[in-house]
């Protein structure tokens, strides 16, 4: 694999990063009219539909990708989302990057890879800044809403260093079979902790049904085929960094169109959370393990 991106390649770096980033508006926009964990339920529903036909099944590792789902999509997406409806989008696409330093930190703990002083420095840095989000006046009583983000950030990385035990399967493949597994235990989770299902879907308009539409087809089918298209080309190393730009998205997108307004502290904690994270992501000399993100 070559590490110099071409004009096409910095292009579709671009557009993975404006495609998740948008998914974030997208989803806040949806949930303050829809239940977020049927949201995500039918969003996964639509990636799976799209997707099983082309793949095949992972026999002998079904029960692997089935615990997958349920830690790195299920219990993720509900944490994640569910907390997305107290906050703000923008705020919420900052605190989602912790998700790059919780899995060092699961890696080193779990696997026993060796992690430099410099990043357990960028690790501090980026929850320092998350602090300083948690920090602000303003949220102050959304604390548990930005908790539950944190925390689906966390279950986020322990999925993806689940995944690392996965043997000769690509990562479209495991794309659409945790959509199948999590389908059902998004929609069981739903029925625990969410109601009115059925008078939330009578009454959902165009713009939530074009949310499940978008964070089905084009945030998780596009992006991830996008996403995987330029990991099969270049080292993670070089292509990791694309990742920084997804708050970016989401934060203009939060301006732009549901009128979110960012504090100078929150800015502040924004740009010292994507600073430490920066760290990590660019020094990465040999092809480690970033996993393309599930959002």
């Amino acid at each position: 694999m070559g590490g110099r991106l071409s004009a096409f390649d910095l292009l579709t770096g671009l557009a993975v990063a404006f495609v998740w980033g948008m998914g974030i508006v997208f989803a806040k926009g949806a949930i303050n009219y829809f239940p977020p964990i049927l949201l995500m339920a039918l969003r996964f529903a639509v990636t799976s539909l799209a997707l099983v036909w082309f793949v095949r099944p992972p026999v002998g590792q079904m029960m692997k990708i089935f615990c997958i789902a349920l830690i790195s999509a299920a219990i993720q997406y509900s944490l994640t989302f569910t907390g997305l409806a107290g906050i703000d989008a923008s705020v919420a696409a900052i605190v989602v990057q912790s998700e790059v330093p919780f899995l060092v930190i699961i890696g080193a703990v779990a696997f026993g890879e060796k992690t430099s002083i410099r990043k357990w420095i960028a690790i501090a840095i980026a929850f320092t800044g998350v602090g300083l989000i948690a920090g602000e006046p303003k949220l102050g009583a959304a604390w548990v809403s930005l908790l539950m983000v944190v925390g689906g950030a966390f279950s986020w990385a322990v999925g993806q260093a689940m995944v690392r035990s996965l043997n000769n399967i690509g990562g479209m493949t495991v794309t659409a079979w945790v959509a199948v597994f999590a389908t059902p235990q998004l929609f069981v989770m739903s029925l625990i902790f969410e109601g009115n299902h059925l008078a939330s879907i009578k009454s959902a308009d165009w713009f939530v049904w074009s949310a499940v539409l978008y964070l089905g087809l084009i945030m998780t089918v596009v992006g991830y085929g996008m996403w995987y298209s330029l990991v099969r080309k270049h080292p993670v190393s070089v292509v990791a960094p694309f990742l920084l730009m997804l708050p970016v998205f989401s934060v203009a997108g939060g301006v732009l169109f549901l009128d979110e307004r960012l504090t100078t502290q929150v800015m502040i904690g924004g740009a010292v959370v994507i600073s430490g994270v920066g760290f990590i992501l660019f020094e990465r000399p040999r092809e480690e393990a970033v996993i393309a993100k599930e959002h």
